[in-house]
Order: structure tokens, then sequence, then C-alpha cells
């Protein structure tokens, strides 16, 4: 299968499936007496599948290629992939947590806008609402 058909089937663009087998994420096809790809059907559609799912799962593409390369090495990869995605869910909790502390941060600046007046405002200061501190926010 070429590459243009193996694209249409996956919805994956064939620039990006030429930079995953750059990448060591799909092995390389076969050629054409034209040089053109020719792909297994079955086995890249599956692979480049597991690709976009694990992509959507959060694992970065040297991740994939950790699992992968245990597939191809003909081990099943699952207790592997259970412990990159229980990382990524701490990650992903931490983020949160950082997200949630930004956003409060941002709620205060809010609130300090509010408070101030435009005209207070010197040259020097740029903009008081982000120059100033927390505590000095309500001091009109």
């Amino acid at each position: 299968m070429l590459i243009g058909k193996v694209a249409a089937i996956t919805g994956v663009d064939g620039q990006t499936i030429r930079f995953y087998e750059r990448q060591g994420l799909l092995p390389a096809p076969r050629r054409e007496p034209n040089g053109y790809r020719s792909y297994d059907d079955a086995a890249i559609i599956g692979r480049l599948q597991f690709i976009r799912a694990a992509q959507t799962s959060g694992l970065t593409l040297a991740e994939i290629g950790s699992v992968l390369g245990l597939r191809d090495a003909g081990e099943a990869p699952c207790a592997h992939v259970s412990l990159l995605l229980e990382q990524k869910l701490v990650d992903v909790s931490a983020r949160q947590r950082e997200l949630a502390a930004l956003a409060t941060e941002l709620e205060q600046l809010i609130e300090t806008g509010h408070d101030l007046d435009p005209a207070d405002c010197a040259d020097a200061d740029i903009c008081r609402i982000i120059a100033t501190p927390k505590t000095a926010g309500h001091d009109k």
C-alpha cells in the first residue's frame, strides 16, 4: 500500500508518516521500483492507530518508541505502559495543582486591577496590576 492510501485510511498525513519512519516508530517500508514506499497493509495501519492513541493518552514519541521497541522484541509491553500512564497521571495531577494556583493568582491580579486607578501609574511602573506585590494591592 502506498503512503497516500495509508494516509487516507488512517487520517495521518504523509509527512507525519515519513517523520515517524525517520524517528524509528515505523519500520522502513519496501520500495517499489520507482522508489515509492510500499507498506504492509495491516501492520502499518495498526501501528499508526496505536501511535495516535498513545499520543492522545499523553505519551511522548520517545515513550511510544519504548513501547514499540518492547513489542518488536517480542515482549508484551503492558507493564511498561501501565508505569508510563501512572507517571502521566502524577504529572497531570501536579500540573492541575499548578494551574489551580495560577488561577488563584490571576483572580487576585484581576481584583487588584479593579482597585487601581490608572492615573496613579507612573511610566516606570509599566503596569501596576502585575508589578504590585500581592500584599500591597489594596493600599489606595
